[in-house]
């Protein structure tokens, strides 16, 4: 599993400035953030991970990257991808999927392979951001704009207002 470590020392690599923040206490999930480090919901991101079945099918794993404040709904995600059934994924599929502990995903260090969303919310400024680092003692803060740059997903409209998408938008990845 990843951990905040990780993240860290792949941060260090790529000369970003961050910091890991020691808990007071423990999390259980990306919702706790607010809370457990006193920000507002709206500067807290968490991953959620969804099964996607395709109009063909297939079934897809997708991370999406939002704000504590706005979650993705399901039914945004189903009619960007045109896709008949969207649901959260069971924890031992994200667990693999993502390599991070369920509930403390963070967008950070993802496999190529998982096709990832980024909620356009998500405002691209200087001010700080929290996120969790796949651990419960611990979260990691960092400017918005840097961790916008080094997220490899794609932009979305997530809030639910579309009735239909495309697969293009998770096919690429930048």
């Amino acid at each position: 599993m990843k951990d905040a470590l990780a993240i860290h020392r792949w941060l260090l690599t790529h000369q970003v400035h961050h910091e890991i923040v020691r808990l007071p206490r423990p999390m259980t999930c990306a919702e706790e953030l607010p809370e457990t480090v006193s920000a507002a919901p709206g500067r807290c991101l968490m991953v959620t991970v969804f099964e996607v079945a395709t109009r063909i099918d297939r079934e897809v794993v997708i991370a999406v990257t939002s704000t504590v404040a706005a979650p993705p709904p399901p039914g945004a995600i189903g009619g960007l991808l045109g896709a008949r059934q969207v649901r959260p994924a069971p924890a031992h599929v994200v667990n693999a999927a993502t390599d991070y502990a369920d509930g403390l995903v963070c967008p950070l260090l993802l496999p190529e392979s998982l096709p990832m969303l980024i909620d356009d919310r998500i405002r691209p400024d200087s001010e700080p951001i929290f996120t969790t680092t796949g651990e419960r003692h611990t979260a990691l803060t960092m400017r918005a704009l840097d961790l916008l740059a080094l997220l490899p997903g794609k932009m979305a409209d997530l809030r639910g207002t579309r009735r239909r998408g495309s697969r293009e938008a998770v096919a690429g990845r930048h």
